[in-house]
């Protein structure tokens, strides 16, 4: 049987009553065959009215799933020949952060990403997803890389948020944080981010200052997580659900505010039932986009992204907000 979600059980129940009449059908009763028949499709109906019809903490669950493809399985799928690369250069490497140089398209590019890993021991070696100051600075470290050599950069967003621990903090977080969004603003290279699963604060948009900003239909990308903000709202595990529509945090509300570009598509039932379908249509969407960059020089498209982040929540009306003095200063 599938790996169902909570809100997935009318599909659950109606699966077990197919795997009995099989079971029944293998055995000689052949009227059995027509029951299958009906449950078959009355599944399909409850599957599409139910996909059709997600909250935003459904779309979040979704987003969490533990077989929804990750950024090394997008990176093994889309290009060949990876090079991945280790160590910040300054205290040490940060399994929660991949990235290296990769064949896409034919053209060598760098790829980098949250990675949490699929078991409970591999989610635990890469810290669940939540990276350490290292992390963000071996991800800046690679981007600087890609700069030189004049690479494209392709960041693969999947994070409940940077790590909040006291070693973390000591180290730096907020400062590796600020200088990746202070970095990225000024690569004078192509920069396209896929939101892939979730996307959780600072620690995610540490890798999504670029040109593109991708989301997978059924992921999300937020200030802080539902449980975070129910917890300080309302004080109250049950508001969790009304967080997460208040936060609005999906991929269609993203589009509207203008913080995403376009969205991604995924197979009925999230990215997890059809892992190579998603990453296909991922790569098509990159191609597309790289090809809408191409023309511009580096002038453009510096020009371009500071346009793009000036104008986010501006009030209509005003113009968008102008640089600073302090932007200049490195």
């Amino acid at each position: 049987m599938r790996d169902y979600l909570e809100f997935e059980q009318p599909l659950r129940e109606i699966e077990e009553k197919i795997e009995k009449l099989s079971a029944a059908a293998a055995g000689g009763k052949t009227s059995a065959q027509s029951d299958i028949r009906k449950l078959r499709t009355k599944f399909a109906q409850v599957e599409y009215e139910l996909y059709q019809n997600l909250t935003p903490w459904q779309r979040t669950q979704l987003a969490r799933h533990s077989l929804r493809p990750s950024t090394l399985d997008y990176i093994n799928e889309l290009s060949r020949d990876f090079l991945e690369f280790h160590g910040d250069r300054a205290f040490g490497d940060d399994r929660a952060i991949v990235g290296g140089f990769a064949r896409f398209n034919d053209r060598t590019v760098m790829m980098i990403g949250h990675q949490k890993g699929k078991t409970l021991k591999e989610r635990m070696q890469r810290n669940f997803g939540m990276p350490n100051p290292e992390g963000y600075r071996k991800a800046r470290r690679l981007m600087m890389m890609a700069e030189k050599f004049n690479r494209p950069i392709i960041t693969f967003i999947d994070t409940p948020g940077a790590y909040p621990g006291i070693g973390a903090e000591e180290r730096g977080q907020a400062e590796a944080i600020a200088r990746n969004l202070f970095v990225m603003s000024r690569l004078r290279v192509p920069i396209i981010s896929v939101i892939i699963g979730e996307g959780g604060s600072g620690g995610a948009l540490a890798l999504g200052v670029s040109d593109c900003v991708l989301m997978l239909e059924h992921s999300v990308y937020s200030v802080i997580s539902p449980e975070g903000c129910a917890a300080i709202l309302w004080d109250n595990p049950q508001k969790v659900p009304d967080a997460a529509a208040a936060l609005k945090m999906t991929a269609k509300d993203l589009l509207e505010f203008g913080v995403i570009d376009d969205i991604v598509p995924e197979p009925l039932g999230g990215a997890h039932r059809e892992p190579k379908a998603v990453c296909a249509l991922v790569g098509k969407a990159l191609t597309n986009q790289f090809f809408n960059l191409a023309d511009l020089s580096v002038e453009q498209l510096l020009a371009h992204r500071e346009h793009k982040y000036r104008k986010i929540g501006a009030v209509a009306g005003l113009p968008p907000t102008q640089p600073c003095e302090s932007d200049s200063i490195q």
